[in-house]
Parts: C-alpha cells; sequence; structure tokens
C-alpha cells in the first residue's frame, strides 16, 4: 500500500471511528448502564495486544467476564464459559463489546480493518512469515473475523480447544490476514465492514 493509500485509509479510520462514536453514543450509553447493573467491576476489558510494529497497546472492549476472568482461566474463551456474565453473552453474541476499539481506531492503534491484534504470548509463536502481519495496523475486523465468527462454539467443541486455536485456527488465520495485505485497498475495506455488519445483524 503506497503513502496515498495509506493517508487515505487513515482518514476514513478517523471520519468513521468519529461518527461511529457520535451516533452510537446512545447504545454505548445503555451498554455502559447495563454492564454496571449486572455485575461489579470495570466497564472496559483492557489487555495488551501486538499492533503493528510489534508495538504494545491496550486494546479496549465492554468487559463481558467476571473481573480478574483472565487469572481463573485461559486468554482464550471457549463455548459456554462460566466467566461469561449474562449481559456479557448478548454483546457477545452481536460482536457489541467490540465497539470501545473505535476508541483504538481513533487514536491510531488500530484500524477498521486489519488483523485481528493478539496477546504476546501467541505472537511469540508466529513464524517469519506470518510476523508480516504486524507490519500494518490491527483492525476491528478482518477475513478471518468473518470466517470465524463462531469461533467460541467451535473451541467449545475440543478437548483440548488452546491446542487447536494455536495449531488449526491461529495459522488459518494469520493467512487470510497475508491474503488481505496482498488485497487491501479502501473499496476492500469497505466490502468486509459490510459483510461483518451483515453478519453481525
Amino acid at each position: 500500500m503506497n503513502k496515498i493509500n495509506k493517508v487515505i485509509k487513515r482518514i476514513f479510520d478517523i471520519i468513521c471511528s468519529t461518527l461511529g462514536l457520535i451516533f452510537l453514543s446512545p447504545l454505548l450509553i445503555i451498554i455502559t448502564i447495563l454492564i454496571k447493573m449486572g455485575s461489579d467491576g470495570p466497564i472496559f476489558f483492557k489487555q495488551i495486544r501486538v499492533g503493528e510494529n510489534e508495538k504494545e497497546f491496550l486494546i479496549l472492549k465492554f468487559r463481558t467476564m467476571v473481573v480478574d476472568a483472565e487469572k481463573l482461566g485461559k486468554q482464550i474463551t471457549i463455548g459456554n464459559d462460566n466467566r461469561i456474565t449474562k449481559i456479557g453473552l448478548f454483546l457477545r453474541k452481536y460482536k457489541l463489546d467490540e465497539l470501545p476499539q473505535l476508541i483504538n481506531v481513533f487514536k491510531g492503534e488500530m484500524s477498521l480493518v486489519g488483523p485481528r491484534p493478539e496477546v504476546p504470548r501467541y505472537v511469540r509463536l508466529y513464524t517469519e512469515e506470518q510476523r508480516k502481519v504486524l507490519n500494518i495496523k490491527p483492525g476491528i475486523t478482518d477475513l478471518a473475523s468473518l470466517r470465524y465468527r463462531d469461533e467460541n462454539d467451535l473451541l467449545g467443541d475440543k478437548q483440548d480447544p488452546e491446542d487447536f486455536y494455536i495449531n488449526t485456527v491461529m495459522p488459518d488465520k494469520l493467512a487470510l490476514n497475508l491474503e488481505y495485505i496482498e488485497k487491501r485497498n479502501i473499496i476492500f475495506d469497505i466490502y468486509i465492514i459490510i459483510k461483518t455488519i451483515v453478519k453481525c445483524i
């Protein structure tokens, strides 16, 4: 992607994230209230992820699990994970927990479309070829998000979910991310955004 396309993509991200935060603010407020009413703890879940050029940042999500959930289980969520709150189940079903990442996009840590950012632990397992996904900004959605829309349920059926994720799901996701890098342009991004919205409805 040349410099002009990068500038266009950044402008597109700023405009869309700003408009999204403004127009979705009533929904964001309602979700905030429901989270506080449903369980004790913070509104947001913050987690270290690896971004562009391997720079770490804090990704934002609406909290869908009990406090300190990562200390009570693995960094992946599977099936009907008992750490998930009641409102969390609803938010996850319609991907509403991802909406705070519009803030990450506005700040320039993420893009609307790009490889989903991983936690450092899993990034350390990447091959040299797979690490190419770290050359661009991570995104809220991507080709892998479309294919693995029901990832939690998929992992919930496996005897060793983490092993299946590391050795089967993650390599396939990274292959899709590398495919995106080869095809990416603003039209392709809009296509992925539309497909994502349709799948979430």
